[in-house]
């Protein structure tokens, strides 16, 4: 663990000793702000003047010292709610420690911080609950919006992420117990791109919630009313999204998260062309499937689109993307519609089907290919070369549908995408297994190593959006996109495809790996910034010249600062005539 660290820190330049931050807090409101709690790694001289000497134990800690306790504490915990519960409390209370800990570990713990193990934990919010984090606003605050946002302590907020708590993971409807999803998306804000803490806002707008079991817990932290469906919710967003560019910019970037389907889509369509916004279930999340076409002539990866098809079960949000991605590829784009189908609770969207369509399918809607009553009968008539999954139906992707996948092509594209783990279509061993190791496979929470008969070892990919929204909202920050196009994201999905080699490919890697986040986000926010001011769609002048060192230099860095006064000397004042 000691030379972990110890290679860790060799990897991380060395700024505190030159970094000097202001603060106009003493004594124990310094220590109780996470912000700039050190703990014991406060020094002597900080003690000092700051009004610590005493209320510190005479120790003078490294933070690698503290890193390795929180470590060596977390690996004694077994339960991911426990390890969540107690990685929360750092951060509440030792911001640049949390990240530390976070980003030296960040393959383990990102499924702690993020899916599956934070799905358990807004379950369990208000039972679990220890200090609010974010900004709650009811439906009842009609009217007050702003004067709400003005509480908020920061005001130089450059990205909000705001949930309405409906739909929640492959959870459904939680309310306010919803505010979990939008914290866990900002740190990985800061984790993976380097955005500083302080500038992001998570927020949940409680409008009731529609969840029986928690209109009866005592512990509910919301309104105990049905959740309001009226033209007061579209009022209250509308204040809401004016509210936030009147406080802190128009290019301020505003993510929708886990809204329902019927609000996510119509509000998406209203807002994007007035605000810099986007829904991460609709672009952020499905722009990282674009590695199936972005990496299609690749070797290793011999798929065409002559003969590509792709079947989703409930992922209208990916179909435009792609249709997009194939279109740049030279096909049409009736062509490209032609390869995409997509199955809901109700079947196979064909035309005449007896279930009414949404307006948002009506372009992928088809003639009826034939007697199709379950989704293996789907893969047997449209004999796909892809299935994705990400509605959280369970285990769709039978053993049976695995095993038509394998017998179809020579290497099977499955992606089990759901949250958490117990919604995910498959499983991986499932997966490799009845394929004979020739899929290449994703899920959208982390499953083990899969080791098949023969003695092939699989590290299954995490098609997570954390490859995705950090590095495309810090370009975003930095260029000050007003409106955020869908070709975006379609440039990160290549961007995050140019980072994964032939031999990872080759080994049936989908994604880079995760350790490596830091990294493919920033590399991410170069290309995307360079796209931008070159498609005009910046508008934070005067350019910078160089995009790398630009977006490098903004990165937040989890070295403590010195709190340190500013002392010097008047050099060059004349003494005082002597009298």
């Amino acid at each position: 663990m000691l030379s972990r660290l110890r290679a860790s820190l060799m990897l991380r330049p060395c700024v505190s000793s030159c970094r000097w931050t202001h603060t106009k807090e003493k004594g124990k409101p310094l220590m109780l702000n996470p912000r700039t709690n050190k703990g014991m790694a406060f020094s002597l001289q900080e003690r000092q003047i700051l009004g610590l000497q005493g209320l510190l134990p005479p120790k003078i800690e490294s933070q690698d010292i503290q890193a390795m306790r929180f470590q060596r504490n977390l690996k004694k915990m077994t339960e991911p709610l426990e390890k969540y519960i107690y990685l929360m409390g750092i951060q509440e209370r030792n911001e640049k420690l949390f990240y530390r800990v976070l980003m030296e570990d960040i393959e383990e713990l990102m499924p702690i911080v993020y899916t599956p193990t934070v799905g358990l934990a807004c379950t369990q919010y208000g039972h679990i609950f220890r200090r609010p984090k974010g900004l709650f606003i009811s439906i009842l605050d009609r009217g007050h919006i702003r004067s709400i946002l003005d509480n908020w302590p920061e005001t130089n907020v450059a990205a909000v992420v705001v949930t309405d708590g409906e739909r929640i993971l492959g959870l459904g409807d939680l309310g306010v117990f919803g505010m979990g999803i939008p914290v866990g998306k900002l740190c990985l804000y800061t984790a993976c791109a380097g955005i500083r803490p302080e500038r992001c806002l998570p927020v949940v707008i409680d409008v009731g919630t529609d969840n029986e079991t928690l209109l009866k817990d005592p512990f509910y932290m919301g309104l105990y009313q049905k959740r309001d469906r009226s033209q007061l919710y579209d009022d209250l967003i509308d204040e809401f999204m004016e509210a936030v560019v009147d406080k802190y910019g128009q290019d301020t970037l505003i993510q929708f998260e886990d809204f329902g389907n019927h609000n996510a889509f119509r509000l998406m369509r209203k807002y994007r062309e007035k605000y810099c916004t986007f829904n991460d279930d609709i672009q952020g999340l499905n722009s990282h499937h674009l590695n199936i076409l972005c990496q299609m002539d690749r070797p290793g990866f011999k798929y065409y689109l002559k003969s590509f098809k792709i079947l989703y079960y409930a992922a209208l949000g990916i179909a435009n993307l792609i249709t997009m991605s194939m279109v740049e590829k030279g096909l049409t784009q009736d062509e490209a519609r032609k390869k995409i189908w997509m199955f809901d609770k109700d079947g196979l969207l064909v035309k005449g089907r007896a279930q009414e369509t949404d307006s948002n399918q009506e372009a992928f809607v088809h003639e009826s290919p034939g007697d199709v009553q379950s989704f293996l009968d789907a893969v047997n008539v449209i004999q796909p070369t892809a299935i994705i999954g990400v509605s959280g139906a369970g285990r769709l992707f039978t053993h049976d549908v695995l095993k038509k996948m394998g017998t179809l092509n020579k290497r099977p594209i499955i992606f089990a995408l759901s949250n958490p783990t117990t919604k995910a279509e498959c499983t991986a061993e499932d997966a490799y297994t009845l394929t004979d190791g020739r899929c290449l496979f994703a899920s959208g929470s982390p499953f083990d190593t899969v080791t098949l008969a023969d003695g092939r070892v699989f590290t299954p990919g995490q098609g997570n959006n954390a490859y995705i929204f950090p590095g495309v909202a810090l370009a975003v920050i930095l260029s000050g996109v007003r409106h955020i196009s869908d070709t975006v994201f379609l440039e990160a999905a290549k961007t995050l495809a140019d980072q994964l080699t032939d031999e990872e490919l080759a080994e049936g890697r989908l994604y880079p790996p995760l350790s490596n986040i830091r990294e493919v986000s920033i590399q991410m926010a170069v290309k995307v910034v360079r796209f931008v001011y070159a498609n005009n769609m910046a508008f934070r002048y005067p350019e910078p010249k160089d995009k790398d060192t630009f977006v490098r230099s903004t990165v937040w860095d989890i070295s403590y600062d010195s709190f340190l006064p500013d002392i010097y000397e008047w050099k060059g004042m004349n003494p005082a005539p002597d009298h």
